[in-house]
């Protein structure tokens, strides 16, 4: 089939924005000099968000000013103090919160006429020689690129052009064979990994977070900044299913933060990034019916309740005391740990009864997206990275109590484990100082027993093993970087495979397996 040509639509009625003194020469002038990179030439996002009033969420003016000015910790967003003048912060925060020239709108019909199908052949096994589960998929951010790996010889088989900067790691159905990819422009991949060939692609929104795939392989779901929508796609040829407009129950929009895959409770779960809920859609056509409205306390009242509040996609909302953006799940998917940007802390939610139970002092801003799990003593503890502390915090899952602190090189961003090793790998990402350094921590003692540099003075990060957990791939992430291959008991280098800016790995058996080590 044909391509076909992508133009954004544009309407020229713009809503109600705080007006002008944004709109002056000065703002204009340095939003394309030092932002339109990043953010995009008419501010509906890039590498880095949609910079509109609507898509700002709770930051405010004064806000915009401070992340101008001192950048955004743990993200790509630069300090600019040292290159603007304060005039100039305030004009660029003026800027960003007026009204754009044109609005953007992208609608069912918009998603609907972006999609592409280009079918792969017929095909019963693959047409290479490697194990297909012990594959690698590869993410190479630096000429926007996705190498497929042979996770046993650890040799490149296959490597094609990705949509501009994917994000939130890429998905697979159950069976391993079909992998999906979804770019921060809002472009969702389908690519089957035994053709070697991308088969579908769609765009469900202008400025996009994540996907998450159903249980059972069917469903793809889409995380939306901009539009403020929850878009579910079929797995099968990326056909529109469902739109959520997300919104609270006072009809406040929200943009979402990330959506995941909860198996044992055969639903999605989403991160609102603006209202204080937690949103869980089903994806069991056969699903008793549910609360539409708030449960909250265990009294489970009913609200707003609609006759088609149960089956396939019936949406239930979770009443929480401020909005969570950062999710990490126990095995069980019974209980999860939310933290947000703002905070010191992470809240335990018990998505049975749809109630917080616990609240957990965290200082040091924890990324709880890269939490992992592990059983020690007879207990399942989890640990989380801090991006603003050079530590690590392991927590008894039992009473939500942290055990321990382990101390880092610097601030790090992944962590990375297996059920047959014996330890966990974490980096020092966010350092100034140590970006370079990889550290081992002992699952039991808790002790770092080993540092690496596996490249001095280049940022290297996110680990991720091989099915067996006999091999750690680590990425150094530069334009002229490379996938290092460690023995994983004697952590001595195997080879190292020259790739560019490797930013993330993802091995087949790994993720459909929900293994214990990696995040999901």
């Amino acid at each position: 089939m044909k391509r076909l040509a992508f133009s954004l639509v544009l309407l020229t009625a713009a809503p109600a924005y705080a007006e002008p003194g944004a709109q002056d020469s000065q703002a204009q002038t340095l939003y394309q000099t030092k932002c339109a990179s990043c953010h995009g030439a008419e501010r509906l996002g890039g590498i880095g968000p949609a910079l509109l009033p609507d898509n700002l969420g709770r930051l405010g003016k004064s806000g915009a000013e401070m992340t101008i000015r001192e950048g955004r910790a743990a993200t790509q967003m630069p300090s600019f103090k040292n290159e603007i003048d304060d005039a100039g912060i305030k004009a660029l925060a003026a800027y960003v919160y007026s009204a754009p020239n044109v609005a953007a709108h992208w609608a069912q019909a918009d998603i609907e006429a972006s999609r592409v199908l280009t079918p792969a052949p017929a095909a019963d096994k693959p047409k290479f020689s490697a194990d297909p589960l012990n594959l690698f998929v590869v993410v190479e951010g630096g000429d926007h690129h996705v190498s497929i790996l042979d996770g046993d010889k650890f040799e490149p088989i296959f490597r094609f052009k990705s949509r501009f900067a994917l994000h939130g790691g890429p998905k697979f159905t159950p069976d391993g064979r079909y992998v999906f990819f979804s770019s921060r422009d809002g472009w969702v991949t389908k690519f089957d990994l035994w053709t070697l060939q991308v088969t579908a692609e769609i765009r469900a929104g202008i400025n996009s977070r994540n996907i998450a795939i159903s249980k059972d392989g069917k469903h793809i779901a889409v995380a939306n900044y901009l539009p403020d929508t929850l878009v579910i796609l079929s797995a099968d040829d990326l056909e529109v299913e469902k739109i959520f407009e997300v919104a609270d129950l006072n009809k406040h929009p929200s943009r979402v933060s990330a959506v995941y895959q909860a198996p044992t409770r055969d639903s999605f779960i989403a991160a609102l990034k603006d209202a204080p809920e937690i949103w869980e859609i089903s994806t069991d056509p056969h699903a008793p019916p549910v609360y539409s409205g708030l449960v909250h306390s265990n009294e489970k009242s009913m609200i707003e309740a609609l006759p088609s509040a149960q089956g396939l996609f019936a949406l239930r909302r979770i009443e929480i005391s401020e909005p969570l953006d950062d999710f990490f799940f126990d095995p069980s998917y019974r209980d999860l740990l939310g933290a947000n940007r703002d905070g010191g802390k992470a809240v335990v939610v018990n998505l049975t009864v749809g109630e917080e139970i616990a609240t957990i002092p965290l200082p040091g801003m924890p990324h709880l997206g890269s939490g992992i799990s592990w059983m020690r003593d007879g207990r399942r503890v989890m640990a989380t990275p801090h991006l603003k502390e050079g530590k690590i915090s392991v927590i008894d899952t039992t009473d939500w109590k942290v055990i321990a602190e382990i101390p880092t090189a610097g601030p790090g961003f992944f962590m990375r484990s297996h059920e047959n090793s014996p330890y966990v790998w974490t980096d020092s990402f966010l350092s100034p100082t140590h970006k370079d350094e990889i550290q081992i921590i002992d699952k039991n003692s808790l002790k770092v027993v080993r540092s690496l540099k596996p490249a001095p003075g280049k940022t290297t990060a996110h680990v991720e093993f091989d099915r067996s957990g006999r091999h750690a791939l680590v990425s150094v992430m530069e334009m002229d970087g490379a996938l290092i291959v460690y023995d994983a008991d004697t952590f001595e280098e195997i080879k190292r495979i020259p790739m560019s800016k490797p930013i993330g790995k993802y091995n087949v058996y790994n993720k459909i397996t929900f293994s214990e080590g990696t995040s999901h």
